[in-house]
């Protein structure tokens, strides 16, 4: 699927593009890489892309608060579920919950997603 010419995706920000039935969420990190994944959440099956896009706090010594993975997490709005935009996993819950991702690539300025194939980067 041809998303659009890589201007329309700014860094920080997801872009919500359609394809057929499927609602996309397209995010170009600060670091330039791209991701895509489906608009729902596994948990209900809410609208994930409504979420807050950012960071989270990781694993690290008692008294200690690391922040880590700064842009590549986004959060369920209804439950705060965190996922890993890389991996599409849900983030230190222990839950087997994924979210869809896809596979993204540019070419010629373009934003292409494979709507056939995981984009797992684990």
């Amino acid at each position: 699927m041809d998303a659009g010419p890589i201007e329309d995706f700014p860094c920080g920000a997801v872009h919500m593009v359609r394809e057929g039935r499927h609602e996309i969420g397209v995010v170009r990190g600060a670091n330039g890489e791209i991701y895509a994944i489906a608009n729902r959440c596994p948990h209900r099956g809410g609208a994930i892309c409504k979420g807050a896009l950012g960071g989270t706090l990781m694993p690290s010594e008692p008294g200690e608060l690391v922040f880590g993975m700064a842009g590549e997490v986004l959060r369920c709005p209804w439950h705060g579920y965190e996922f890993s935009l890389r991996t599409g996993k849900c983030l230190f819950t222990g839950l087997a919950l994924r979210l869809r991702t896809y596979r993204v690539e540019v070419r010629d300025g373009r934003v292409h997603i494979d709507m056939k194939e995981r984009g797992d980067r684990s």
